[in-house]
């Protein structure tokens, strides 16, 4: 079991040295203090995450919308470009 590169020997070693610093009757209020915390941590990572691949993909329809009008451009502006090249040739 490893959790933050901490191991089972270190986290008990942590957990008897919380149980002398803060004594048995605050160690519960802090473990659930821990745990709201780490809670709220992993939510905003997982919105910032959401949030990104939201926004990620407005950028791939961007892409793809602008990829299938581009031709379509070009296509329309060859014409004009060819009735102004005939024109200067002539």
């Amino acid at each position: 079991m490893n959790i933050f590169g901490i191991g089972l020997p270190e986290m008990a070693v942590i957990m008897i040295v919380a149980l002398l610093i803060f004594g048995p009757k605050k160690l519960p209020e802090i473990g659930r203090s821990v745990g709201k915390a780490i809670r709220g941590f992993q939510e905003a990572s997982n919105e910032f995450q959401n949030e990104f691949k939201r926004e990620a993909e407005q950028i791939e329809q961007v892409v793809k919308t602008t990829a299938e009008l581009e031709p379509k451009k070009i296509e329309a502006a060859q014409p004009q470009q060819d009735t102004v090249n005939s024109s200067q040739n002539s």
